[in-house]
């Protein structure tokens, strides 16, 4: 079995991936729901159809209309009765529309049997306690036509048979979900989801027309999302997960490889397993996502051709980038949005944008451009303050050969970090510029924010570390008497 999970790519929460949420938790809600709540009130019915004794007066005359009509599940049902798994049988015969309906009519147990009263107050009772049908309802009939309830070729992928089911489905939605939406946008990737719910169900049922069973689940519309990651990162070399038999691996190789491997897979199960797993639905959900990602991709190359390149505004900067991060042109959507820097240089988002893709390359200029940007952002609003002191610490991590702040950088982020009390980092960025330039005007006030930066953090032994220095440089300063006050105490 071939069985693949995207291992390159992270969820960012500060553009969080709200559309795949937002589908996970509709399932969720479906599942523990209505589907619940009928499987609940099925259960109940079906205990009380057992106690009622009602299995040995209908099951006999079923399995004789089985072996009349279709000789395999005959002998499945009479397993299934000699081992006592009478809810199995029950749950067969539910589906015999026509014995159902014949039993109903009571051409069945007729009035001339001996227990036709008891049979008849024990059957009505149970099929007022069986609830609506509401998973069969909304689910794909493969019995009817395939243009019969159009509706339910989107309902069903909505719908699951058991908890495993739908947790392996949102788990595989996550993964796969949060990486296209990026890519694509919210409305994009939500209506795409919903094309691909389509062409999986148009798929399955024109193959599985006229067969037994109903067709429900997600993963159509997650093989499309699996088909759209193949195509999207086509040629560029991911790291993923596989399984064959026994062995389980990570390999390395281009995305695009998956989109072959996985039709492959969808239709070597199909016709080499008869475990009753609607695989088609599976294919057409990949076709279909596949088509949309070459059809988008098509058209954003064709537009982006076509847009002028003099003099763009902020705003078509913006717009610039974000297609050519949707076709996966990472140095030339990050080139775009360090021209919305240098148009709007507060902008927190343009900001933000421009420094995540150039930390994709830590070696080159872009990202220490990236970062210099970030460092003279001004705004004192918190989420600002938030987003400068995160990408210090990416840019001081990641940074190749090594960081180069500027001692003016260093001076003004060391004050902005103690105010807002990133003591750590204020403290650090203080102790590197007085090895750098021990003479710096403002070393003795940097010293001072750290100090009191600290005492506010009730992190009294680090204040207590720059009193030494202090003492040397400004014996008489307030925060120095402060601190050699404390000592003293």
């Amino acid at each position: 079995m071939f069985f693949a999970i995207p291992l390159e790519s992270k969820p960012t929460w500060r553009n969080p991936p709200w559309m795949t949420v937002c589908l996970i938790l509709i399932n969720v809600l479906i599942f523990w729901g209505p589907q619940r709540s009928e499987e609940n009130a099925l259960t109940r019915a079906t205990a009380f159809y057992i106690e009622a004794k009602l299995p040995a007066l209908e099951f006999p005359a079923f399995m004789t209309h089985l072996q009349s009509t279709r000789p395999k599940e005959a002998q499945a049902a009479q397993a299934a009765f000699k081992q006592g798994q009478l809810d199995l049988v029950l749950d067969l015969m539910e589906r015999e529309e026509q014995f159902v309906q014949r039993l109903q009519q009571q051409l069945v147990i007729t009035p001339q049997h001996p227990q036709f009263d008891t049979w008849r107050q024990a059957r009505d009772r149970y099929e007022a306690m069986r609830p609506a049908p509401f998973t069969e309802h909304w689910s794909k009939d493969y019995r009817a036509s395939w243009r019969d309830h159009p509706e339910t070729w989107l309902t069903a992928a909505f719908l699951h048979g058991d908890t495993g089911h739908l947790l392996g489905n949102m788990v595989f939605l996550f993964l796969f979900g949060f990486t296209v939406e990026l890519s694509l946008g919210r409305r994009w990737f939500g209506c795409f989801y919903v094309l691909s719910a389509l062409g999986a169900s148009a798929l399955s049922a024109w193959v599985y027309e006229g067969q037994l069973g109903y067709g429900l689940g997600a993963s159509g519309a997650i093989s499309g999302l699996m088909s759209m990651y193949a195509v999207l990162y086509r040629f560029q070399k991911i790291n993923f997960f596989y399984s064959l038999l026994f062995y389980f691996n990570v390999v390395r190789g281009p995305a695009i490889v998956l989109l072959p491997l996985w039709i492959v897979n969808e239709l070597g199960q199909h016709f080499g397993s008869d475990n009753h797993v609607a695989y088609m639905a599976h294919l057409g959900g990949l076709i279909t996502g596949a088509v949309l990602m070459v059809s988008f991709r098509t058209t954003r190359n064709a537009r982006v051709a076509a847009e002028p390149a003099p003099q763009a505004s902020f705003q078509q900067q913006v717009d610039k980038a974000h297609d050519l991060a949707a076709e996966m042109k990472l140095e030339a959507s990050c080139e775009a949005w360090g021209q919305a820097v240098r148009l709007q240089p507060d902008n927190l988002m343009a900001l933000e944008k421009y420094f995540n893709t150039a930390a994709l390359w830590p070696a080159q200029d872009h990202f220490q451009r990236a970062a210099a940007a970030v460092f003279r952002l001004k705004s004192m609003q918190p989420e600002a303050l938030a987003f400068q002191h995160q990408a210090f610490q990416t840019y001081f991590n990641k940074a190749k050969p090594h960081a180069r702040l500027r001692p003016h950088e260093m001076a003004q982020l060391c004050q902005r970090f103690a105010r807002a009390g990133f003591t750590e980092d204020a403290g650090k960025l203080c102790r590197a510029l007085l090895a750098s330039d021990p003479n710096h005007a403002d070393a003795v006030d940097l010293m001072a924010h750290c100090a009191q930066a600290n005492l506010r953090a009730q992190q009294n032994t680090e204040a207590m570390g720059w009193l030494p220095s202090l003492e040397q440089r400004a014996p008489k300063h307030p925060i120095t008497l402060k601190l050699r006050q404390l000592k003293s105490s």
